[in-house]
């Protein structure tokens, strides 16, 4: 169908390495895009990129560096001549959960609130910036940021950096939505409930903490990662042509709680 058709199109996709990544960047290489795969991860990016041949190519890059961020973005517009999707999806975990002792007020320490802020926060405004400055000039773009139902609503399993980062993220979603939209450039969010990813080390694998987040969801079970294809696919083509500013939760019917 022509409105989730990407033939043609470039696409960037940051910590597609594994996970939610990884799935979002076959999507758009299955609806015809090239789609250059962004990660810290030599090797899972190796792996990944071998299950879409001819889909595009790798770059191993630390998101963080806000100067390699930037140039990389102005690099593969230069080589393909175009950048038409963009999803800011790199992030990390926060520590424990705010509801245990580890993970309270008091243990939050500084140099990891400074890292997930970085690395949550700063590196998806960076991503979405040098993204708005290829595609403002050329009147078409479609950028899509990860966030989180913990930055919708009070989440009890995840830490507090986690939860403020990814609030924020829904917030300059709204923001550089607002200014884009006259342009051509469509911003929006992607707001996953609990997924079976490698966050957090992967601990969500383990039988007994997939349970106690299984309990937090109306449909009673953990997402796997392909189930964040459809939305993801619909914000990156033309299908979304009229939303903009939105962050779409994708969580089982946590919302609905």
């Amino acid at each position: 169908m022509n409105l989730f058709n990407l033939d043609g199109q470039v696409a960037v996709v940051t910590g597609a390495g594994s996970g939610l990544g990884r799935a979002m960047a076959e999507v758009l290489a299955e609806a015809g895009a090239q789609v250059v795969l962004v990660d810290i991860n030599a090797e899972a990016l190796a792996e990944a990129h071998s299950a879409l041949p001819g889909a595009g190519e790798t770059l191993t890059l630390d998101v963080s560096d806000r100067a390699a961020l930037r140039a990389a973005v102005a690099e593969i517009d230069r080589r393909y001549q175009r950048l038409d999707i963009v999803i800011a999806n790199a992030g990390i975990t926060a520590g424990p959960s705010h509801m245990t002792e580890g993970g309270q007020l008091s243990s939050v320490n500084d140099d990891q609130w400074d890292q997930v802020l970085h690395m949550n926060l700063t590196s998806v405004f960076t991503t979405i910036q040098a993204a708005a400055g290829v595609m403002k000039p050329r009147g078409y773009g479609r950028i899509i940021a990860t966030a989180s139902v913990a930055g919708l609503k009070s989440e009890r399993m995840v830490g507090y950096a986690y939860a403020a980062t990814k609030a924020a993220v829904v917030n300059l979603v709204r923001h550089s939505a607002v200014e884009l939209a006259q342009h051509g450039v469509t911003v929006n969010g992607i707001a996953p409930g609990p997924f079976r990813t490698n966050i957090a080390g992967g601990r969500i694998r383990d039988p007994q903490v997939a349970a106690m987040f299984a309990e937090t969801v109306p449909m009673r079970r953990i997402a796997e990662a392909e189930e964040i294809k459809g939305v993801a696919l619909l914000l990156a083509s033309p299908a979304s042509s009229y939303m903009t500013g939105v962050t779409i939760p994708v969580d089982g019917g946590i919302m609905a709680i």
